[in-house]
């Protein structure tokens, strides 16, 4: 037998045990986990904290009708979670540390919490405020956290209903610097409305915009003002804002964005916004960085000021008083 024949053998034999193995590989069919039922953990407890699996999540029970979601803060980034492959990625700086700042104030000045619910994970792993398909990506961890993120608010929400009757979710977000540069000090505060809606007059706000398409329909059903007042009146929540000090888009001084940048509220607002079966509203606050954020002591000193204007926000659109409960 010829070395060239010998050589040509050993090649068969060698490809065709490739292949063998490739086929062995592909009979191989990994399990998928068994996860424990979401709300094994509870009873959800005043005062206590649960976290959720590997700890992705983290739930702090309240006792006041107030809801601090904060799905973009996290920097957990764990190897069985692939990275997203689309979407955005970028993490809003120090909004975990801004919203545990301000649910730490309402207990120290007042003795009262909010509920809150923050993803730990990067948001190169799971984006929370995304339908689940663009938020994690079909990987099955960053789904666990996923669901195990909303089931903590749906929780919070359901407590809150069968005490208060309504309440308020303020999703916590943080924007940056403009494209073209200009460093915006604004909150920017979402109800659903698109840059465009809001850069028309009061009258046709009114007139032409449904309150069925923004996030604060059960609001406006028991404050008894209009949208355009709601938006940008004198007891708006942006009026509150600029009352101390903090600019704020929409309110009195910035009816409308004006063809600058804006974000109208992203998929948690429109979830707990828009159910019509939960008198329940949402907003989405998009922080500045400078001045608000950055710092432990901006963070202290917002929060105390946020504190005071939720307060009165309630008082004024739901009669509520926080500090009484």
């Amino acid at each position: 037998m010829t070395y060239t024949i010998r050589l040509f053998i050993c090649f068969v034999f060698f490809f065709l045990l490739s292949c063998n193995k490739e086929e062995e590989k592909k009979d191989v069919v990994l399990e998928s986990e068994e996860f424990t039922e979401l709300g094994s953990d509870g009873p959800y407890l005043y005062g206590e904290t649960y976290q959720g699996r590997k700890g992705y999540t983290t739930y702090y029970p309240g006792n006041i009708p107030v809801i601090l979601s904060i799905p973009h803060g996290g920097d957990i980034s764990p190897s069985e979670i692939s990275n997203r492959t689309y979407g955005v990625t970028v993490t809003d700086s120090n909004t975990i540390e801004l919203g545990i700042a301000i649910r730490n104030y309402f207990y120290s000045n007042h003795n009262i919490r909010p509920y809150v619910i923050i993803n730990n994970l990067k948001r190169t792993k799971l984006d929370a405020n995304r339908d689940k398909v663009e938020a994690a990506q079909n990987n099955i961890y960053a789904e666990r956290a996923f669901d195990e993120f909303h089931f903590y608010i749906e929780k919070a929400r359901e407590d809150i209903i069968s005490k208060f009757s309504t309440g308020i979710l303020f999703d916590i977000h943080g924007h940056g610097i403009n494209p073209d540069g200009f460093n915006d000090l604004r909150t920017w505060i979402g109800y659903l409305l698109t840059a465009d809606e809001l850069d028309n007059s009061d009258d046709y706000i009114d007139q032409n915009i449904s309150i069925n398409d923004v996030s604060i329909y059960s609001l406006l059903n028991s404050s008894g003002q209009t949208l355009s007042e709601l938006l940008s009146g004198p007891n708006s929540l942006g009026a509150l804002f600029e009352n101390n000090n903090y600019t704020a888009l929409p309110s009195p001084e910035s009816r409308s964005p004006e063809g600058m940048r804006y974000f109208s509220g992203g998929y948690n607002t429109f979830r707990y916004g828009t159910n019509r079966e939960f008198n329940f509203s949402s907003i989405q606050l998009e922080f500045p960085f400078q001045g608000l954020r950055d710092t432990p002591q901006s963070r202290t000193q917002f929060s105390s000021i946020f504190v005071d204007l939720v307060h009165e926000y309630f008082l004024i659109h739901l009669n509520i008083d926080l500090f009484s409960l």
